[in-house]
């Protein structure tokens, strides 16, 4: 089983994006990540959904989605033909010691603090998932408090 990335444009109307995604529920396809964006054409949302599955798994996905009349076009994105990027903030406690070792943490990895408080840092970081994986795994040491993230995104190159 591997992650797959597939980009679906759809007519941006009321209540596409649960057909879509219960499609995914009856099916039994557990989704790990779902973005939803406008496109350049107001008609037209982009949903990006990530689930793990092998090559059969995704092409009865790919021709279900395709039958349903609200589906303009779907496609996979593949690693090496896409780019994927994801937003994270992380919440930490944070007195003034560990302040400064965050920062240099944030700093390694181009991430931004976007909130400094006398017990409390917010950090934003946006990149591929891996990146943001291995931020989150090197910030384990801290006290995180909150996280959040806003799922892959991806494009074609």
């Amino acid at each position: 089983m591997k992650k797959e990335v597939v980009s679906i444009y759809v007519d941006n109307k009321a209540n596409v994006l649960t057909r879509v995604v219960s499609l995914y529920g009856r099916r039994g396809f557990n989704i790990d990540s779902l973005t939803v964006s406008a496109t350049n054409d107001p008609d037209i949302s982009r949903i990006t959904i990530v689930f793990e599955g092998d090559n059969l798994t995704l092409n009865q996905i790919i021709a279900q989605t395709e039958k349903l009349e609200i589906v303009r076009s779907i496609k996979t994105l593949e690693g090496k033909n896409s780019f994927f990027r994801e937003l994270l903030m992380v919440k930490i406690a944070a007195d003034k010691e560990k302040r400064r070792e965050i920062k240099e943490i944030t700093d390694i990895y181009r991430a931004k603090i976007i909130s400094l408080e006398k017990d409390m840092m917010v950090l934003e970081l946006t990149g591929a998932p891996d990146k943001l994986d291995a931020f989150l795994n090197i910030l384990d040491d801290y006290d995180i408090v909150d996280i959040c993230r806003t799922g892959v995104t991806g494009i074609e190159k």
